[in-house]
């Protein structure tokens, strides 16, 4: 299982920030090729991003870029300069379609083959920011198994309806289900949207909370003291843990016996809730042994 708790985004020309990210406790770094990007500098943040995957990658980071969008023709020319054996995957933003996905796999597949790189290991989250993307979400989390995970822009998204993000979310609330409900679907993570408040930290628990409610697995982070709250808010505690191996253990048992329900702290368990406490140990061991590699 692959842990995206937090997702730090950095931009692809600024070398400072790149290695100031190699001694964060981020999940993973999404180097940014796109709008964190002047259009004079995205050559320059090519050879950086380039030039930086292996030693990121060394730390036991999962390493993302995110290009520019299909329709901006630069595409193909920044996955031309990034593919290569460190890079864990490509974060597509603006998607709409099962075809940008499928689009976007077919230049990656490319490259691989050209460059002797194992052929489907890099992965695609595709980013979905506008009204198309929103309702497409499950085509585009299914479109072929390179999609790990799919995430949500709320900037964007709501640019395109016309207002902007609130403190409360309302007016994306919608959206955030509907993507959450397709990535589940589609048997993929969904990665919630970016907080974009730095000083309202208040906000940001608030908002993740929510997302984790909501059935988000982790969300996009823009700034390096939002790392530790998501990652601890995306972590199981140690009571759900604790609870879960419980019922492992004790609906195993009562499986062996011949029962199909039992009880736990006045509780109904059935096979339903094991496969889901099953879920919830199999995150928490990633977790742990990411922390352990990390260390």
């Amino acid at each position: 299982m692959r842990v995206l708790r937090s997702m730090l985004f950095v931009p692809g020309n600024n070398m400072r920030m790149i290695n100031k990210a190699m001694t964060l406790d981020e999940d993973a770094v999404i180097l940014d090729l796109e709008d964190a990007v002047p259009m004079l500098d995205k050559e320059t943040a090519r050879i950086f991003i380039r030039d930086s995957i292996e030693m990121l990658k060394s730390t036991g980071l999962d390493i993302f870029i995110r290009v520019n969008g299909l329709s901006t023709g630069l595409t193909a020319d920044d996955i031309k300069h990034v593919i290569q054996k460190d890079l864990d995957g490509i974060l597509l933003p603006k998607c709409e379609s099962k075809g940008d996905v499928l689009k976007l796999s077919d230049t990656i597949t490319e490259l691989e083959k050209d460059r002797g790189l194992d052929e489907g290991k890099m992965i695609i989250i595709p980013l979905i920011e506008t009204a198309k993307g929103v309702l497409n979400s499950f085509e585009i989390a299914s479109a072929c198994d390179r999609v790990a995970a799919i995430s949500f822009g709320a900037v964007d998204f709501t640019r395109e309806l016309g207002t902007t993000p609130s403190r409360d979310g309302t007016e994306i609330f919608y959206a955030r289900s509907h993507i959450s409900l397709s990535a589940i679907a589609a048997n993929v993570q969904a990665i919630d949207t970016p907080w974009v408040d730095i000083m309202d930290m208040d906000g940001l628990i608030e908002s993740a909370k929510l997302a984790r409610r909501l059935g988000f697995r982790g969300k996009m982070l823009i700034h390096p003291k939002q790392i530790k709250p998501i990652n601890e808010i995306f972590t199981p505690r140690e009571e759900e843990v604790q609870f879960a191996k419980r019922v492992v253990e004790e609906f195993s048992q009562a499986q062996a016996s011949g029962q199909g329900a039992i009880s736990i702290e006045g509780t109904m368990i059935d096979i339903a809730s094991f496969q889901q406490a099953s879920q919830l140990l199999s995150l928490w061991e990633a977790i742990e042994t990411k922390r352990r590699r990390r260390d």
